[in-house]
């Protein structure tokens, strides 16, 4: 006579766990967004609207301050990235642009608004560690633009701050 408990289970399992279905694994929950993440998200929205069709900034930034997750923003990161981007538009790509292999218009709306981001960031968030800008502006792509976008804009976004930063990555290193 054997040890082994009897069981009709022809893969040798007990046999309480006979015809017991497999359980699914629960999948992680994501870590709950932060007030500046959602207002990057919000930002890159609004950036994308106005490279795409130049609206009026006002009219952008009341329909994203309706928009679903607005009240869990940083409302003044959102005005400061939305406005700012704008605003400085100009001299912000002039920042970003010797770091481009491509002309500028050939970038897609969503890669120049995370550069737009965090080149506004880099230079002007200095509270904010470069690595973090680098980050979110590369969630931001991963998020809402092509396969191999983010790779991109964390390479032009590197080399930006290697420049706007220099003093921050020189104490890192």
């Amino acid at each position: 006579m054997s040890d082994a408990p009897e069981s009709s289970n022809p893969a040798g399992k007990p046999a309480d766990d006979a015809g017991a279905k497999p359980v699914a694994k629960a999948e992680p929950k994501a870590a709950p967004k932060s007030a500046r993440r959602r207002s990057r998200e919000l930002a890159l929205q609004g950036l994308y609207q106005w490279l795409l069709n130049r609206n009026d900034t006002d009219a952008i930034q009341a329909h994203l301050h309706d928009a679903q997750g607005f009240n869990k923003a940083d409302r003044e990161h959102f005005d400061a990235l939305l406005n700012g981007a704008i605003r400085e538009e100009i001299r912000l790509t002039g920042a970003f642009e010797p770091f481009l292999d491509r002309p500028v218009s050939e970038l897609s709306p969503v890669e120049r608004a995370a550069l737009l981001i965090g080149s506004y960031e880099l230079i002007h968030c200095v509270d904010i560690p470069y690595k973090v800008v680098i980050n979110e502006a590369v969630e931001l792509t991963k998020t809402f633009g092509g396969v191999e976008g983010y790779k991109y804009v964390n390479g032009v976004l590197d080399k930006l701050a290697a420049k706007v930063r220099a003093p921050e990555l020189a104490a890192r290193r």
